[in-house]
């Protein structure tokens, strides 16, 4: 799926890829494509900034840890992050909803 269908909805996808708990970078990226049946497949260089731009904005904290001789970046969603989550889910599934009904009928 191309770039331009996911602006907007990135914050989104990367919340709700670490509702199920911390994560770092590269297991989100697989977490979203293996979600996605393959539809995400989006590059560090693309996902990253945006994890920065969510920490910025308070809505996931990081720390960093050890894993296998690795040091990783760990992230999680903070309480801020949790409801900006549950506020754009609701908020994409109204669109969806209209969306789907603007389209009943059409070949």
């Amino acid at each position: 799926m191309g770039g331009e269908a996911i602006k907007g909805h990135l914050e989104l996808l990367l919340l709700a890829a670490l509702k199920a708990g911390p994560a770092h970078g590269y297991a989100v990226i697989q977490e979203l494509r293996l979600r996605s049946g393959g539809a995400f497949d989006l590059p560090e260089g693309t996902i990253y900034p945006a994890l920065h731009r969510l920490e910025g904005e308070g809505l996931i904290e990081s720390e960093w840890s050890d894993a296998a001789g690795r040091r990783r970046r760990l992230y999680r969603l903070t309480r801020k992050g949790r409801r900006a989550l549950a506020e754009k889910k609701g908020s994409w599934q109204r669109f969806a909803r209209g969306m789907e009904a603007a389209l009943k009928g059409t070949a």
